[in-house]
């Protein structure tokens, strides 16, 4: 399992910050499993003796199964795509092992409305069957990370579900809107895929769990995040109009809405922790 350069930081809020506190390394599945998982990925913590820590992360459209090793005990869940976003608390030392699937991934195995799982989690049996409980046992004391991730990457296999066509179409359209920053409208979306704006909902609400405009939104404002965090000086009717907002106005609006403080007061505090 190769351990893959972390390209981006977009969605960890104040990574600097974060990774004085913790370390995050991703990994590449299975090429078997590469339409259906994005990667593996595992933060380590070790804060003995210092204060709590608390990250802020702005989710991605994207389920995502956890093992978690902490103060709490051991557990593992599969986690909807949270909304709005949430913050992680470390304290002490701590570790988890995480599967992030791609948009419409973790669909093909659960075959149920992925809109059900927003801002939810459910434990690994309701996620994959009764039989998937024993993957939890003994899990923390494999000899290291690699047998860990390997456990996970071979039930995923083991069970790997026929490919779904509509899921990975609405993988295909999430990475347009990734990539494209050109793309700031549901409709401009759907025009491009054929579909009528009404069936690209539907498809999102089934294989994804989020609407097209949430997407849209969502990556647009971690973009935001990240060219502040960058630091520099800022044209804040520019970067809204560049971020597809009529009017600087609504981006301040969403961009508080999201992460509790206007673009001004985020670049302000961006500034001082450097």
């Amino acid at each position: 399992m190769n351990e893959t350069a972390l390209q981006t930081n977009r969605g960890i809020v104040r990574a600097d910050e974060g990774y004085r506190n913790f370390t995050l390394a991703r990994f590449e599945p299975d090429p078997a499993l590469a339409h259906l998982v994005e990667h593996f990925w595992l933060v380590r913590w070790d804060l003995s003796g210092k204060p709590e820590f608390r990250q802020h992360i702005l989710s991605y459209p994207s389920a995502q199964w956890v093992f978690e090793n902490d103060w709490t005990g051991t557990k593992a869940w599969l986690y909807g795509v949270p909304e709005p976003s949430y913050t992680r608390l470390l304290r002490d030392r701590g570790e988890s092992l995480g599967v992030k699937f791609r948009p419409g991934g973790f669909y093909p195995y659960w075959r149920q409305e992925l809109s059900k799982l927003t801002g939810q989690r459910i434990g690994t049996p309701e996620a994959f069957g009764a039989e998937a409980a024993s993957l939890e046992e003994g899990f923390w004391e494999l000899p290291d990370d690699e047998s860990r991730a390997r456990r996970i990457e071979g039930f995923l296999l083991k069970r790997m579900p026929e490919r779904d066509e509509q899921a990975e179409l609405a993988d295909r359209i999430v990475q347009s809107v990734i990539h494209d920053r050109e793309i700031v409208r549901v409709e401009e979306v759907a025009e491009r895929f054929g579909l009528s704006v009404r069936s690209l909902q539907r498809l999102f609400s089934r294989c994804v769990g989020v609407s097209p405009k949430w997407v849209l939104k969502r990556f647009r404002l971690q973009e935001a995040a990240e060219r502040l965090d960058q630091g520099g000086a800022v044209n804040w009717s520019e970067l809204s109009l560049a971020l597809g907002y009529y009017d600087q106005s609504h981006f301040i609006k969403d961009f508080k809405a999201l992460l509790g403080q206007s673009p001004e007061e985020y670049a302000k505090k961006a500034q001082n922790g450097r």
